[in-house]
Order: structure tokens, then sequence, then C-alpha cells
């Protein structure tokens, strides 16, 4: 690794950059001891003083992690401006499944108060498309209806961001959930809850749409 004396600036600053650019391009990765102090000291030019202001920055902003009587680790780098679709794309999916369900019983509740009638046909229609990709042992449509009919009941919701997150959170459950549902016996086995979870949404009664939210989600 080369030296990199520093010039201009706050010398801590700098250094924090530096650190932070070493991190970005993967010669630190998490988890790794950040070097010695000394070893700090003669790479970037600067004064002991610098050095332990750098680190303290840096472990501020969770970037580092100090341990004492250990030394100083790496955490995992997260682009301060990474999106959602980016931090999406890194995630496990059973990270992202258990938030679509938090927000699932909350949309079902707030689809009840706020659904149009066109609203409620294209709800429908992905219903009775769920139904009979089931009945008929089409796994993959199985789950593609599903998906729909439940971002139908997001859109439905009246809070375009709640139905954003949602769709953003679901759309990437797919291949997930192709692999741990075999055939569609669990979803024949439900069919009628999510019929009871339409007909709660269409009659506008929030507390029977959000105890069938719960009831689907316990299956």
């Amino acid at each position: 690794m080369m030296n990199t004396p520093i010039h201009k600036r706050s010398l801590a600053d700098e250094v924090a950059n530096q650190i932070k650019a070493y991190i970005r391009a993967g010669h630190y990765v998490a988890g790794q001891r950040l070097p010695t102090e000394p070893e700090l000291m003669k790479q970037y030019g600067v004064g002991r003083s610098s050095i332990r202001e750098a680190v303290r920055m840096l472990a501020n902003s969770g970037l580092l992690r100090v341990q004492q009587g250990l030394g100083t680790f790496i955490n995992e780098f997260v682009e301060e401006n990474e999106t959602l679709h980016q931090r999406l794309n890194r995630a496990a999916a059973k990270d992202i499944d258990e938030v679509r369900q938090l927000l699932e019983v909350k949309i079902a509740q707030k689809a009840a108060l706020n659904r149009t009638p066109k609203q409620l046909e294209e709800i429908e229609g992905f219903l009775n498309q769920r139904i009979q990709a089931a009945q008929q042992a089409k796994i993959e449509e199985c789950i593609q209806a599903d998906i729909n009919f439940h971002v139908s009941i997001a859109r439905a919701s009246g809070n375009e961001i709640l139905a954003d997150m949602y769709y953003a959170f679901s759309s990437r459950l797919k291949s997930w959930f192709l692999q741990i549902y075999p055939d569609t016996s669990s979803f024949i086995q439900t069919n009628d809850l999510h019929k009871s979870l339409f007909l709660s949404i269409k009659d506008g009664n929030e507390e029977q749409a959000l105890r069938c939210a719960r009831e689907i989600l316990r299956h």
C-alpha cells in the first residue's frame, strides 16, 4: 500500500476521506482490523492526533468500530446515497419478506377505507387469477397472481409511498417464493382467506380487513 501524504484542508478530514476511499475500493473489507496508529501515521504522513480524530469521525458515522484492547475494525460499507433499489438488491429474501408482511397489514386496513370501484375490479381480477392458477397447480402463475393481488390492494390504500414501498419489496420475492413453495397447496388453503380479505375491503370494513390480513400472514 503506497504512502499518501496529506495536503491542504483539515488533516483529520483528509485522512478520514482517504480511509473511506480505501474501504469503498475494497482495500479494507468488513471485519478487517484497521492498521495501527503508527502505521496510519506513516501511511498518511500526519501526527497521532489527526489519526485519532479521523478514526473518531469514521466511528461516529458507523464506518468503523473501535473495540478497546483489540483495535479498530471495518464495518460493512454502505454508500451514503444508496437508493432503496440498491439496498434491496443486496438484502436477504427473508428480510425483505418480513418488511413486506409488516406493510401488508396496514395496507389492507387503508384499502378498506380508500378503495375505488375500479380498484376493486382490479383486486378481484387478480384474486380470480390466483384461485384459478392454484386449482390448476400452476405455481409460477399462482405466485405472480398472488403478488399482483396484494400489490393492487397496496395501490388501493390511497398512500402512494406505501404502495411504492410495498411494490419494491414484493416484486423481489417471486424467485424466493418459487423456492419455498414447491406446489400450490398452500395457496389453495388460503383461497378463502383471500376472498374474505377482498370482501372486507369491498365492504369498507377496516377491522375485518386487518384481521384477514393478519390471519393470512399466520399461514
